[in-house]
């Protein structure tokens, strides 16, 4: 379905040796920089240049209802997905302050929310619907095998728009009320795990809440038998139309060259299904930060992913992703702006 190439498979032995010379030789001990320095080989590797920058980032928050709300699951009612959905085109939501602070460009995706948006009309925003919410997964599948590949689609074809506009380093940030309990039962199918060892607070939930989620949780798991499923299937069953779309657009992504930019729990749900479906994928991708929700930390362990922050957030819209994104310049602009020992007329360690 996608074609995506290890990055180091792109690069000749001599570039890569000449990278890492690059970053080693800047006038400071070798690693100081950490991760920073981390993530300036990995875009340069992306980019294949020893000079990269980013072009037009970008944020896509895809948005959609879940029919699994109807299980009590939420501390919100169902209506908050297509109010929120409304205040990101005002302006109005903690994204769309991040974004506008960082000059990241912001769209918003109706993947399927419970409500008409048809008399909306805005370039930030894409009316593209599967359904009016995914079905209840404890009573039935959430979505058809058809409706979950049309989802991976729409988000592929949102990608490569952006990247045809000049887009190379881009994030995704999701809305839905219910939505961690699709992900938490993705990430318990996927990891064989149980419900209580992924159900979390979501909107703030309290325990005896969280116990009927790790319970429905289970049920799907059991109900779909989804342990040791293939990840379609996983995402057809338990999955949410915004996740669906999500898990397209990062897998064009990679396939582009474009860096993937995770925010949390939800969007982290997303990446673990196409790392499923693309042994290569997570190479693309940089995890933002590591949220509040409990299983997130353990989800990041299983998939070999360092965050750059851990600020205590769980807020979703992809916010981690407009947070961290000034750290990812840092790491660009010591590659390319800071002097070598040669350059300085510094001493190197002997």
């Amino acid at each position: 379905m996608f074609n995506i190439i290890a990055p180091l498979d792109k690069v000749t032995p001599e570039f890569f040796n000449t990278l890492q010379e690059k970053i080693d030789f800047k006038t400071k001990p070798q690693g100081s920089l950490g991760l920073l320095e981390s993530i300036a080989f990995k875009v340069a590797l992306l980019q294949q240049s020893l000079t990269p920058v980013f072009t037009k980032p970008s944020i896509i928050v895809f948005a959609a209802d879940h029919g699994i709300a109807d299980q009590g699951v939420s501390l919100f009612p169902q209506v908050v997905t297509e109010q929120m959905v409304l205040n990101f085109l005002q302006g109005g939501a903690a994204i769309n302050c991040f974004s506008a602070q960082h000059d990241i460009e912001l769209k918003i995706v109706n993947a399927g929310v419970k409500a008409d948006f048809s008399h909306i009309t805005s370039p930030h925003f894409v009316n593209a619907p599967i359904a009016l919410g995914t079905k209840d997964f404890s009573q039935q599948a959430a979505m058809t095998k058809e409706q979950c590949l049309q989802a991976i689609n729409q988000g592929a074809e949102l990608v490569k728009l952006q990247h045809q506009q000049g887009c190379n380093v881009i994030g995704f940030g999701e809305m839905g009320i219910a939505n961690t309990t699709s992900a938490a039962a993705i990430m318990a199918a996927i990891l064989n795990l149980t419900g209580l060892q992924c159900a979390g607070r979501g909107t703030g939930i309290d325990q005896e809440t969280i116990a009927i989620k790790a319970k429905v949780i289970d049920h799907a798991v059991a109900k779909y038998q989804l342990s040791g499923a293939d990840p379609l299937t996983v995402l057809q069953s338990v999955g949410g139309f915004e996740i669906a779309m999500m898990v397209g657009a990062m897998l064009k992504a990679a396939e582009l060259s474009m860096l993937v930019l995770v925010d949390g729990f939800i969007a982290s749900s997303a990446a673990l299904v196409a790392s499923e479906m693309h042994d290569d994928f997570l190479q693309y991708t940089q995890f933002c930060h590591q949220s509040e929700e409990q299983a997130h930390q353990l989800l990041l362990t299983e998939m070999g992913a360092t965050p750059l922050l851990h600020l205590g957030m769980r807020l979703g819209e992809g916010s981690g992703v407009a947070v961290a994104y000034p750290l990812l310049v840092s790491a660009l602009t010591f590659l390319n702006e800071m002097a070598s020992f040669t350059d300085a007329g510094v001493s190197d360690s002997e």
